[in-house]
């Protein structure tokens, strides 16, 4: 018996040496362990072995069997060359090679965790910054609204930018741009979209203005001059302009770049500009022009919350998306 005894004890003694020679010689040529060939789970059981320094308890703590921890520890003792924990006349002690794992595991399992459910959110500490697209005239009528709203709920979300609505669905699928605030009229593939609220097209005259004398007729309404803004696009994103429709005037529309420059051309000449109602009123309190209802009906025009896919799971950007929609439909008409 005593012999057997002294002949295990040698064997693993020579096994011991035998995975020591081979860590060192991975060590020395450089070799990266392939971690492919270890099951992580027994850094889960070692995590609760050395917390609880206890086998029946550690395996009670992540729900496996007493005999499932034993072999985890004898599994764990192979792969790091050290016995890991030891027995005492308090129960288990971790060796100086357990201590140094002990201190440095919860922070590594933490990291993977985290990664794997990645539930964090921006707050208001948060400084993570966000680009906004607006078309020129949508902006009249989205900002004051939607700047205070985010100034009090994520004060540190300082890149809000008005940029060209053109460029709107390459900088959402790269990732330049967040969310896309505007009209558009067909579903994308890959991109999302939520309805704001509703709007109907209203026109600014100016106070003085021949046609208001008039009977307001669809005949007498199409021989008007109207201003219109330019939706021409060099990347050809059609589908995705916030454009207004289309009528059948006598003469061709008068071209501007933004809805500010045409309001103060109307507002000095006979020119008649169609926006939608939100953007006639921000503009009328500016300017001299009077705001009439077309004497025809538009389809309505609905303002969306437009995004990729990419984003679409992105816990980060479900938050904006939300604190930026409850900006907007607070007070819709």
């Amino acid at each position: 018996m005593k012999r057997n005894v002294e002949q295990e004890v040698t064997d693993q003694l020579a096994y011991r040496r035998k995975m020591l020679q081979d860590w060192r010689g991975e060590r020395l040529t450089g070799h990266q362990i392939n971690l492919a060939s270890i099951d992580l789970n027994l850094l889960v059981a070692l995590e609760a072995l050395l917390e609880y320094r206890n086998v029946t308890h550690a395996g009670q703590h992540i729900g496996r069997s007493q005999p499932a921890m034993s072999r985890a520890l004898g599994r764990l003792r192979g792969l790091f060359n050290d016995d890991l924990l030891v027995r005492s006349s308090t129960g288990l002690i971790p060796t100086p090679q357990g201590e140094h794992l002990a201190q440095r595991l919860p922070s590594a399992l933490r990291t993977i965790r985290e990664m794997v459910t990645s539930r964090s959110v921006i707050s208001k500490e948060s400084g993570r910054g966000a680009t906004l697209a607006i078309p020129d005239h949508q902006a009249l009528a989205v900002l004051p609204r939607l700047l205070p709203w985010l100034r009090e709920r994520a004060p540190h979300l300082d890149t809000l930018a008005c940029l060209p609505f053109d460029r709107a669905v390459r900088g959402l699928e790269q990732g330049d741009i967040d969310l896309a605030v505007g009209h558009i009229d067909v579903q994308l593939p890959g991109y999302f979209r939520r309805s704001l609220y509703t709007d109907r097209f209203a026109c600014l005259l100016r106070h003085d203005h021949p046609a208001l004398a008039q009977e307001w007729t669809i005949d007498n309404f199409a021989t008007l001059r109207h201003a219109a803004i330019s939706t021409d696009s060099p990347d050809h994103f059609g589908p995705i302009y916030d454009h207004l429709p289309n009528l059948r005037a006598d003469r061709s529309p008068i071209l501007f770049s933004g809805v500010l420059t045409a309001a103060v051309v109307a507002s000095a000449t006979d020119l008649v500009l169609l926006v939608p109602r939100r953007v006639a009123t921000q503009v009328s309190a500016m300017l001299p022009l009077r705001v009439v209802d077309p004497p025809l009906e538009p389809a309505p025009y609905k303002v969306m919350l437009i995004w990729h896919e990419r984003c679409h799971h992105d816990p980060q950007h479900k938050w904006l998306r939300k604190e930026v929609a409850a900006a907007l439909e607070t007070g819709a008409d």
